[in-house]
């Protein structure tokens, strides 16, 4: 591979769903960029160092330089995408012209992503693995709804003739969605239920940019966890529920 192009980007991330769209993309325009490792143990996303870059305290966020050399903020994984596109991608290397029918179409899934399938499954994650007491109400609406998501994905993608979610290549609307199906096991969806996602979700982990860009900042562990007896999984999410239950704390302070 031709050596990165230098940038003066610095990515505050962790190893999230969200979190890896922003490194696969960095990575697929191989772009050099600094990574700053979010510490939520330290409630790190909460300190006014961070706030001043993203004020919504979530990752990930961003920073870059514009030709005059001031700093840009850019926070929201789907602004970060976008603006990556838009300010790195001018050969169309994982984007399409701005305004034609397929700028557009990437546009509407980027928003479907953002809107639906991340909040959705991030409700599933919750009540299924997270909360105090299982609340079977939470977790049949949130999942069944991840799962009509899903099937929506998977028939699009079995009508597609080159195998992404808009024309012939690679785009923003398949990175966002990538690390959410990724780790849809934790939400309780089976991807065998979806056989052309599955054959997408796959076909995504041979590229270069999806399997250095999944491993930024941490090892993405996905495929080994989805492996995992339900008991197994009940263990895993052990350790996060104490995070999960001290930031609600924290916010409702706020």
């Amino acid at each position: 591979m031709a050596s990165k192009t230098p940038t003066d980007i610095t990515l505050y991330t962790v190893g999230t769903p969200n979190g890896i769209k922003a490194s696969i993309m960095l990575e697929e325009l191989n772009l050099d960029y600094k990574v700053h490792k979010i510490s939520f143990d330290k409630n790190e996303q909460k300190e006014d160092w961070f706030l001043a870059i993203n004020p919504n305290g979530r990752i990930p966020a961003m920073t870059d330089k514009d030709a005059s050399g001031n700093t840009i903020r850019i926070f929201e994984s789907g602004a970060i995408l976008e603006y990556l596109a838009a300010t790195y991608d001018k050969d169309h290397k994982v984007s399409y012209p701005y305004a034609s029918n397929e700028h557009w179409e990437v546009t509407s899934w980027l928003m479907w992503q953002m809107g639906g399938l991340g909040p959705m499954q991030g409700q599933a994650n919750h009540f299924n693995r997270y909360a105090p007491e299982k609340i079977p109400y939470g977790i049949n609406r949130y999942v069944n709804e991840t799962r009509r998501l899903y099937r929506t994905m998977d028939t699009h993608l079995a009508q597609a003739p080159h195998g992404y979610l808009v024309g012939d290549r690679v785009t923003v609307a398949d990175i966002s969605c990538w690390g959410w199906v990724a780790h849809g096991f934790w939400a309780g969806v089976e991807i065998d239920d979806f056989p052309a996602l599955k054959k997408w979700l796959y076909k995504l982990l041979e590229r270069p940019g999806f399997e250095a860009g999944r491993h930024v900042p941490t090892r993405h562990t996905a495929f080994e966890q989805m492996k995992k007896s339900p008991e197994e999984l009940e263990e895993d999410a052990k350790a996060g529920q104490k995070w999960v239950q001290a930031g609600m704390k924290q916010d409702a302070k706020q």
